[in-house]
């Protein structure tokens, strides 16, 4: 959840820190510090809020900020509130390691005690200074190098971490470490950057490694780099990736705000995630996961599909796509309860893990469950080289680009186009769509990203209508069919960033509780397209009016009857049902922005979240 940031080479390494946190701010912004090394001394600087807080109180106190070695952390607190005390680096008690940390020690207790009765104190309610503290102990009581100390520390570790560590008197090294939470270094000649993704270095080398789980790399100036493994100290050769990273993909560029540069990025990031995959005029969609492993989906007696937030909107619409076009049965999990029910896994059944990040700590512990009882996992994901993408059997990359604003737009957007993508490559295999249908839907699915980029131009109505309901104290967001978890993915973003309490519900459902919330005071989203359950919609909206409900209405260009019986009407292009929530999200993305800025939140970086979960 928090983001590291480290360099060791003959650059002045304070710019480089501080604008490579600015970069990891989406990952926690609660506090934030960094370490500067020179020979025989360091700097320290740490304090509660954002980066640009660090930024002052540097100034301010007149640290010294010369040096070629340094490492950053920006946090999202797990233990601890957030405060000065608690933020990042974190110093041993001899005052000669520095650290910075990524992840959850689960058994930082009962190494804490140990350490104090070998006479440890403690500063902090971190799990952090415990780890630091305790790599100490076992390099002074063993006189390891501080490289085996680390690696037989974290041996006796349980939980999830990525770490930079530099003992102060040899500034010259720095060792860094993974496990569960990601870490990607960037090499160039005769300098090393570390970070917990490639985004800050991508200004100085496109030369990336990413750490597995369990290795460790020891970087010293001057020096090769020495890959290892943690358990058994066994050298490594490592695999060097080119980044293909563009600079304006994460640049707000002429948007106030990231989020709403990716909302209209949309209709190109479907497209790039249709580009080489779907051939309307030959009637192909290719994509080898499928393709290379068509017998294991023929087969499949059923679908379980794994995932968190948002992702997990898009699999509960994966589910609607698969059952109705391929015809298998479909199972939609929480990741983090999936892991922990004991759940029914049989070899060769088919798992589905979704991921923007690639690292959802959750979503990666449910695959390694599923492997282990020998399913066959595809994985959709966004991040090239991601844990998750390393560790699947087979999937697809989603094409959205580098994707910043916490609450996520066009991750949602392009999960669901391969979605549909494998949903109608799988139908197709089994025999379970016919040709014109399939057909027709391809040619639809080509069409999208021409309807989002109509669907976008209805700002300015909704500007209107966001400031009519920006000061209310509750939402509810109602769908039906496919478009039920819309509505879900709708009042999640609108929690996300304006802090608006907001619940979706199936329409259907609203008379078994919800409607006794219903008043002058309450605004409905509703979804009302033409294709599904209109009728049954205006039912629904019916009932809302009869109890004095405010109505916004989503609903397709040239709509009558609904548009009668709203307050608001916000009109998207027509499209097939099975696609319909690629365009009906857009105005739920742009009403939860609108009232965010209205309110005056900041929109990309919301309190309390971080963009990837990487802590269970």
């Amino acid at each position: 959840m928090c983001g590291i940031i480290g360099y060791l080479g003959y650059r002045e390494a304070y710019p480089i820190l501080i604008n490579g946190l600015k970069k990891l701010e989406y990952r926690g912004y609660d506090s934030s510090g960094i370490a500067i090394f020179y020979e025989n001394g360091y700097s320290l600087c740490k304090t509660k809020g954002r980066v640009d807080e660090l930024e002052k109180k540097i100034s301010y106190d007149k640290i010294k900020i010369t040096g070629t070695t340094g490492i950053g952390h920006t946090r999202w607190a797990t233990h601890g509130i957030p405060n000065d005390l608690n933020a990042h680096p974190h110093v041993s008690n001899s005052n000669e390691l520095i650290m910075i940390h990524n992840g959850i020690i689960e058994n930082y207790h009962a190494i804490k005690i140990i350490l104090s009765k070998n006479g440890f104190t403690f500063k902090s309610k971190t799990d952090t200074e415990v780890l630091v503290n305790f790599i100490e102990y076992i390099k002074k009581e063993n006189k390891f190098s501080l490289a085996e100390a680390v690696r037989i520390s974290l041996n006796e570790i349980v939980g999830a971490y990525s770490i930079a560590i530099v003992d102060k008197s040899h500034p010259e090294t720095i060792i860094i470490a993974k496990l569960g939470s990601p870490l990607a270094l960037g090499i160039n000649e005769k300098e090393f950057f570390i970070a917990s993704d490639p985004i800050p270095f991508i200004d100085y080398t496109k030369n990336a490694i990413y750490l597995k789980d369990g290795e460790m790399a020891i970087l010293k100036k001057g020096k090769e780099l020495d890959l290892r493994k943690i358990v058994n100290n066994h050298k490594l050769n490592p695999i060097i990736k080119k980044l293909k990273i563009n600079l304006k993909q994460i640049e707000k560029g002429e948007y106030k705000y990231f989020m709403l540069k990716e909302i209209y990025e949309q209709p190109k990031t479907i497209l790039d995630t249709l580009r080489g995959r779907l051939l309307i005029s030959e009637g192909i969609i290719c994509i080898d996961g499928i393709e290379s492993n068509k017998d294991i989906f023929i087969n499949a007696k059923c679908i379980t599909i794994v995932a968190c937030g948002t992702s997990w909107h898009a699999s509960l619409i994966g589910e609607y796509l698969l059952e109705e076009l391929a015809r298998i049965p479909v199972e939609v999990e929480y990741a983090s309860e999936f892991r922990y029910r004991n759940p029914i896994i049989e070899k060769k059944d088919v798992i589905i893990v979704i991921s923007q990040s690639g690292e959802t700590a959750d979503t990666l512990a449910a695959l390694k469950l599923a492997k282990k009882k020998g399913a066959f996992v595809f994985g959709i994901c966004n991040v090239v080289g991601s844990s998750i993408a390393r560790s699947v059997d087979a999937g697809a990359y989603t094409h959205a680009g580098p994707e910043i604003g916490v609450a996520s737009t066009k991750a949602f957007t392009a999960q669901i186009t391969v979605l549909v993508l494998l949903a109608l490559k799988i139908g197709k295999h089994r025999s379970a769509i016919n040709d014109s249908r399939y057909k027709y839907l391809c040619q639809e699915l080509g069409s999208i990203p021409e309807k989002v980029d109509n669907a976008l131009r209805i700002d300015n109505s909704i500007k209107k209508i966001s400031k009519v309901y920006h000061n209310v104290n509750n939402f509810l967001y109602l769908g039906r069919g496919i478009n039920f978890p819309v509505a879900l993915e709708g009042a999640l973003k609108l929690k996300e960033i304006s802090y608006i309490h907001a619940e979706g519900y199936p329409a259907a459902e609203m008379k078994h509780g919800p409607i006794a919330l219903i008043d002058e005071n309450m605004p409905v989203v509703i979804i009302a397209t033409k294709k599904g359950c209109y009728n049954k919609i205006v039912g629904n909206i019916q009932e809302i009016k009869a109890r004095k409900g405010k109505i916004i209405a989503i609903v397709n260009e040239g709509d009558i009857q609904v548009s009668m019986l709203a307050d608001h009407v916000i009109e998207v292009p027509e499209i097939s049902e099975e696609l319909s929530p690629l365009v009906t999200v857009i105005p739920l993305q742009l009403l939860a922005y609108q009232i965010a800025y209205i309110r005056g939140e900041n929109v990309d970086q919301p309190r309390n979240l971080a963009k990837s979960v990487t802590v269970e």
